[in-house]
């Protein structure tokens, strides 16, 4: 059984294989003549959750007998609760991890693959070059964390979620009914300390969906919130399936008519589900109330930000220069996604 994590790399991707000792397997189902017994690289596993390491299972097994250990080892470390995402079955083991990023919605270069088979090892260095393949975790560095959040503690539950969300959707033929189907709600608020390190934590961590990838301090962060020139926005979304975390933060700066989006940096993990349109409705009418006439977009090209270079153009901005790009607010009508806003 091979594990997935997502690392700072944020998510590892796991064999939870067990030991060999000559005894009687559990349910008959973890192989020949063998009984689970936590391996080294699973001892500190408990730790490493609380740490915002996301973990998930990679099997070649029947999906009741990979979920056999987790719910009914007596000694097992882990239980079904701590696993973000499980795979099993008789496929080749770095097609089910592309499965897996995709149901967790995270990249391919956010992994780490633990397996204690060097052939299972080897064949996912070759097919996917973007996954860290350890064959040592201990001190690799993937995971270590300068600061640590109360969201870093409960990042499973939200991944979970999460890939319970991506199940349903497959399975959905109407995808506006699936989106109305979750009864998203978007709770927002102003920057505060109250949010601070996390927010802090958010700007210098997100390259993907950060269409100008600029980075600030904490105190950069406190100067923010006592400047009445800068709307700061923190936003967090709940849907049917859990709390997704603060999934959001907006940075604008008035200059002169306008209101200027200095970092709009958003989770991967809700993309697709029109947080962007309602995010820009909020911002929009934050620009409106404070006399705005009109929001200007930046771009700035990254080896990582390339999803977003058409982000302003698709929310009905006009370019205005090589990395500009303006909304004029009185000719704009805000989308109707399906999510309710509501303050913090």
């Amino acid at each position: 059984m091979g594990c997935v994590v997502r690392m700072r790399r944020r998510c590892r991707a796991k064999n939870f294989a067990p030991r060999l000792r000559g005894e009687e397997p559990i349910n008959g189902g973890m192989g020949s003549g063998a009984v689970f017994e936590t391996p080294t690289c699973v001892a500190g596993l408990d730790d490493t959750l609380w740490g915002g390491v996301i973990l998930a299972v990679c099997s070649k097994n029947d999906e009741a007998n990979a979920w056999a250990p987790f719910d009914e080892h007596p000694e097992m470390i882990l239980r079904r609760a701590d696993i973000a995402c499980l795979v099993a079955n008789w496929d080749d083991k770095a097609a089910n991890i592309r499965l897996i990023a995709q149901r967790l919605n995270i990249g391919l270069d956010s992994l780490v693959f633990l397996d204690d088979n060097p052939v299972e090892r080897a064949r996912v260095r070759e097919a996917l070059l973007m996954v860290a393949v350890p064959d040592i975790l201990a001190h690799a560095g993937y995971f270590e964390a300068v600061t640590l959040t109360d969201e870093d503690r409960t990042r499973t539950q939200q991944y979970r979620g999460n890939a319970e969300r991506e199940v349903v959707r497959g399975g959905a033929g109407d995808l506006g009914a699936y989106l109305a189907s979750l009864n998203m709600r978007l709770i927002w608020g102003r920057f505060d300390d109250s949010n601070r390190q996390r927010i802090v934590q958010l700007i210098n961590k997100t390259n993907q969906f950060n269409p100008t990838t600029r980075r600030y301090t904490q105190a950069d962060y406190d100067a923010f919130v006592q400047d009445p020139d800068v709307v700061g926005l923190h936003l967090r979304l709940i849907d049917r399936f859990g709390d997704n975390g603060l999934i959001a933060v907006v940075i604008g700066k008035a200059e002169g008519d306008a209101l200027v989006i200095d970092t709009w940096l958003m989770s991967c993990r809700v993309l697709g589900r029109d947080a962007e349109a309602a995010t820009l409705a909020l911002l929009a009418d934050t620009a409106r109330k404070r006399g705005a006439r009109k929001l200007i977009g930046e771009y700035r090209p990254t080896p990582k930000n390339g999803m977003v270079r058409d982000l302003y153009p698709r929310l009905g901005f006009e370019q205005i220069d090589e990395a500009r790009f303006v909304l004029d607010l009185a000719n704009y009508t805000p989308a109707a996604p399906p999510i309710t806003l509501e303050t913090a």
